[in-house]
């Protein structure tokens, strides 16, 4: 047997041949098998063998009853002739059958049969134990029959005696037949050799079948072995194939599903990866400018390029503008990595869009005054708040009110001077829709597929300031909620967000 490498730095040992479980499957059912075929064919023939020398014995008696019953008819008829004939064709049985037949006088009886009638006289005739006893038992009234080993045959023989009866129901005599049990022995070999070459030919009709049942057993193991080193190895793609009925289908089973989430976790994590690395890059591709611009200021006040305390200031102020910028941007940065990851879940609860609308209201009106516009908003087609549990859904308060505030800072942003920015509200039967809309300048046409990526910043002086990631942090939020966001645009006349969101029934509350 070869042995093959123990590899402890992976974790896996590989057995010879006998180590197999197809192997050990065949091992188990043909140690079995063999046990099973051992034991039924000792069994089986030791029955065979009872039963065909206990059918002999019965033939044997009949045989004797048929004698003894004729035996009665030559003492009523006193038929000496007839009885001579007959026994002449016993000796010609004796002869072809391998067997004595004796017809015994009872001499210790009442009216012991005639010497005329027997064949053997055992008072001139060595008689063994053995047939001392079924003689005994016949002249008692009894049929008897033993069978072994006799010293005067000098093998092995079957003893039948029967009674015979006179005309007065008196037991005269005895009939008895001694076989000999060879040529009974030769057949019950014969047999037994059969039942050997049976038994061996469906012991190896089963040893095949335990041989394909082995291997349609370990096939699926084997196959979900191999599965679970590609798993260990990073192949999360591998599936078992394997479609059975019970554990071991269940088996193959919770190894898929194992590859499933695997491949799902390690995508997972590629994505997380690929986040963490986009945030290091964006962070430091954004930061690269404020960066410059915060070292030239600092050094410009460093070498006294910049005299008089009004320029100084001036520069000061400039500093502080660049510093709150990269503020906004690592705050916003840190906000949309969070909301991006897969794992994070927002704290929902019942919440009400009117609610966030009159919040949205009195925070958008401090951004509305700089501009002078005005903020419409409406309800149900009227211009009045109506508080009322039509308009509840599953949500994260400050979440939705940081979305719906990104999206008003940029209308009042891109709104011209004195202009109205109006805020609809409105439900169905299983929906809340909002809307925001301005009066500005707008998005053109080739900008409006980019707005919602990451750092798309427009060409327009009013977003100079801004850090390219409110509309996509707007979109993650409304995403999280499992709402919808969408915009219309039209250069000069305007711009209109839509949302919709999931109502929910107060009465499931």
């Amino acid at each position: 047997m070869r042995w093959k490498r123990h590899d402890k730095s992976e974790g896996y040992v590989q057995h010879g041949f006998f180590s197999r479980l197809g192997v050990k499957i065949f091992i188990y059912f043909a140690s079995v098998l063999s046990l099973f075929a051992v034991l039924i064919g000792v069994i089986y023939m030791n029955l065979y063998e009872k039963n065909t020398m206990e059918t002999y014995r019965t033939d044997l008696e009949e045989q004797a009853e048929r004698i003894s019953s004729q035996m009665l008819t030559f003492q009523i008829n006193e038929d000496k002739n007839g009885f001579k004939a007959y026994k002449e064709a016993l000796a010609s049985i004796e002869n072809s059958d391998n067997k004595d037949i004796w017809i015994i006088s009872n001499k210790d009886g009442n009216h012991p049969l005639a010497s005329e009638f027997t064949n053997v006289d055992i008072s001139k005739t060595e008689l063994t134990d053995e047939i001392w006893e079924v003689l005994q038992d016949a002249f008692g009234g009894e049929n008897a029959s033993n069978q072994g080993y006799d010293s005067i045959y000098e093998c092995s023989v079957v003893r039948v005696a029967v009674p015979v009866y006179d005309a007065k129901g008196y037991i005269s005599g005895a009939v008895m037949i001694i076989s000999l049990v060879q040529s009974q022995r030769k057949i019950i070999r014969a047999s037994e050799s059969m039942i050997f070459v049976s038994l061996f030919a469906g012991l190896l009709v089963a040893l095949v079948i335990s041989i394909l049942f082995a291997r349609q057993l370990a096939r699926p193991v084997n196959n979900m072995k191999d599965v679970a080193m590609k798993l260990a190895e990073g192949d999360y793609q591998t599936k078992t194939e394997v479609k059975m009925a019970g554990e071991i289908g269940d088996l193959a089973s919770s190894l898929d599903v194992l590859s499933v989430r695997l491949a799902k976790n390690e995508q997972e994590r590629i994505n997380m990866e690929k986040m963490r690395m986009d945030f290091f890059a964006n962070v430091s591709h954004e930061l690269r400018t404020p960066i410059t611009v915060m070292r030239g200021y600092t050094e410009s006040l460093v070498d006294g390029v910049v005299t008089g305390e009004e320029k100084r200031q001036k520069y000061y102020q400039r500093m502080l503008l660049e510093c709150q910028s990269m503020q906004r941007l690592v705050g916003d940065l840190l906000l949309l990595s969070k909301m991006q990851n897969p794992d994070f879940q927002l704290e929902k609860e019942p919440v009400s869009l009117v609610q966030i609308m009159e919040d949205l209201m009195r925070s958008g009106s401090q951004l509305a005054a700089k501009k002078n516009l005005a903020i419409d908003f409406i309800q149900d087609g009227q211009e009045q708040y109506q508080d009322t549990e039509d308009y509840l859904m599953m949500g994260d308060y400050d979440r939705l009110r940081q979305m719906f505030l990104v999206i008003l800072d940029n209308a009042v942003k891109f709104s011209n001077e004195g202009g109205t920015i109006t805020i609809t509200l409105d439900h169905s039967e299983e929906k809340l829709f909002v809307s925001i809309r301005d009066e500005g300048i707008g998005i053109s046409e080739e900008e409006l597929p980019y707005i919602f990526e990451k750092f798309y910043k427009s060409k327009l002086r009013q977003n100079a300031k801004g850090s390219g990631l409110g509309l996509m942090i707007a979109r993650e939020i409304a995403e999280k909620h499992g709402g919808e966001i969408t915009v219309e645009s039209e250069q000069n006349k305007g711009t209109t967000f839509y949302f919709s969101f999931d109502k929910i029934d107060p009465k499931v509350l």
